[in-house]
């Protein structure tokens, strides 16, 4: 039986798994951290519980998509539930938007705000729905190799929109600037600039407001635990703490991974040296690229300095005293402005003055994530990948954020926090080797869209590749379990025919 080695226990990593498991494959799974999930992580502490990565579940086709392929559905394993609203959004004190279940009411909710607003949002949410059927069932799944995986009769039909930015279409048609933040946000927070993405991807806009937003009850660590079921089903074998320290090479071919044991309690972190026919690395792109001698890599210092990145972040874990009446599950604060927001990620690095941040509640929805009483959040500020941050940062941006949930919403939460921990650059750097502290990958600008994102195969190793969300189909939880799916899809051919 040949052998698998997977360098990264996140969401690619799982999938792949998963794939070349079912497939008959002897597969490994190394895993840095001491659980699985890349990013997916949980912080449990004093009956609180929170997903320390992705909160928004969007997109449920594509999760029953992967589940199907092996003949399961997601209620096999955890229970979904729809948000309703599906987020709020607040642009000052009492001056709120919510985005509903029901698409026909945030219609309605447009036209109220702005008279012809509503119109413009039915057809657009059309033109979505056309683009996420040629992305999902047409784009996404494809390797990335060459321009031709894009060439086909819907995007040639549609090459406009891979001219004009979903920003200018957006701001041409719409004058209320809340109704405009309220379009463009999915693509700042999920990892791009408005101005610089194609309109394209306005198909997620239907995923936001068609598709709609979920949460899984008991959170987001519900997904891992249902993929690495299915993975173990199949014979997968996970290694946790396992730091890989090399790719080890013969020629053109890579044959096995050296690792170390990062739990050794007498802290001697000995290398162990495991063969494998084949290897995928989902961990980060760039540090997967130093497990090799500079000769094997296949992009050099330069080239990732030049890359756009997606922003980083600065995460609070917080801990309240109370039910705090009245807040949405999701909610966002735009009471800061927009546009120098983004400037200050994409343009001229540097952390912002007054930044636009995120708000998740889950135990609004989910009583299981908190005490009785009590209310658990998750807080984000979108950073620029690569700066520098401190304790004096992190508490000073705290603050703030508690200032204003008081200004905007007037609900009282300062007087009530038990406890707060925050995770930012310096943790995703250290935690999941992350390209200076990226948390979302590269940025979906039209230069590093599908072909020209960095190739999921190694030019010199013929049985190496790379998953995840620094190659295609690009950051989020979606495209990462479809990454590993195509990356378990070249390796069942090239280990076929040897």
């Amino acid at each position: 039986m040949k052998r698998v080695a997977i360098i990264g226990g996140g969401f690619s990593g799982l999938s792949a798994a998963c794939y070349l498991g079912r497939a008959g494959y002897d597969v490994t799974v190394y895993e840095k951290n001491s659980v699985l999930g890349g990013r997916a992580r949980v912080l449990e502490r004093d009956g609180f519980k929170f997903d320390m990565g992705p909160t928004f579940y969007w997109m449920p086709d594509i999760f029953e998509k992967f589940f199907d392929d092996f003949g399961k559905k997601s209620s096999d394993f955890y229970e979904l539930i729809r948000l309703d609203p599906g987020y709020e959004i607040y642009f000052g004190p009492n001056n709120s938007v919510s985005v509903s279940a029901d698409v026909q009411k945030t219609i309605e909710t447009f036209e109220r705000i702005e008279p012809g607003s509503g119109a413009f949002l039915e057809n657009f949410l059309k033109s979505a729905e056309f683009n996420y059927r040629v992305a999902i069932d047409k784009v996404v799944e494809k390797p990335g190799k060459s321009i031709f995986e894009l060439i086909m009769p819907q995007t040639i039909a549609r090459i406009t929109q891979f001219k004009e930015s979903i920003s200018n279409h957006i701001r041409k048609n719409i004058k209320d600037d809340r109704l405009r933040q309220i379009l463009e946000f999915p693509v700042l927070f999920l990892g791009a600039k408005p101005s610089r993405t194609p309109l394209f991807y306005c198909f997620m806009n239907y995923a936001d407001m068609v598709l709609g937003t979920w949460h899984i009850k008991g959170g987001m660590y519900g997904l891992v635990e249902a993929m690495v079921k299915i993975a173990e089903g199949y014979g997968v074998k996970f290694i946790t703490d396992a730091h890989v320290n090399s790719i080890i090479t013969d020629g053109s071919k890579a044959v096995g991974i050296s690792w170390s044991n990062t739990s050794d309690s007498k802290g001697e972190r000995n290398s162990v040296s495991e063969m494998a026919d084949f290897i995928i690395s989902s961990a980060d792109y760039h540090f997967a690229e130093t497990l090799l001698e500079p000769k094997f890599r296949n992009y050099s210092e330069k080239y990732w300095s030049k890359r756009v990145f997606a922003p980083s972040a600065m995460l609070y874990y917080v801990g309240f005293d109370k039910k705090l009446e009245g807040i949405s599950h999701h909610t966002l604060f735009f009471d800061a402005d927009f546009i120098e927001h983004s400037e200050t990620i994409y343009d001229t690095p540097r952390w912002p003055n007054k930044p636009l941040f995120y708000g998740s509640f889950p135990s609004v929805t989910d009583p299981t994530l908190a005490p009785k009483g009590k209310e658990c959040a998750v807080f984000l500020i979108p950073v620029a990948a690569g700066l520098k941050d401190t304790p004096e940062l992190r508490e000073n941006y705290f603050l703030q954020i508690l200032e204003r949930i008081e200004q905007t919403t007037g609900i009282k939460v300062s007087d009530s926090v038990l406890f707060k921990e925050s995770y930012s650059v310096s943790n995703f750097m250290e935690d999941y080797h992350a390209y200076k502290g990226n948390a979302y990958g590269l940025s979906n600008i039209l230069t590093q869209t599908a072909f020209l994102k960095p190739k999921m195969q190694n030019r010199h190793l013929s049985n190496l590749l790379y998953a995840g969300q620094l190659t295609v189909p690009g950051p989020g939880v979606p495209p990462a379990i479809i990454s590993g799916k195509i990356a378990a899809g070249i390796a069942r051919k090239k280990l076929k025919h040897g």
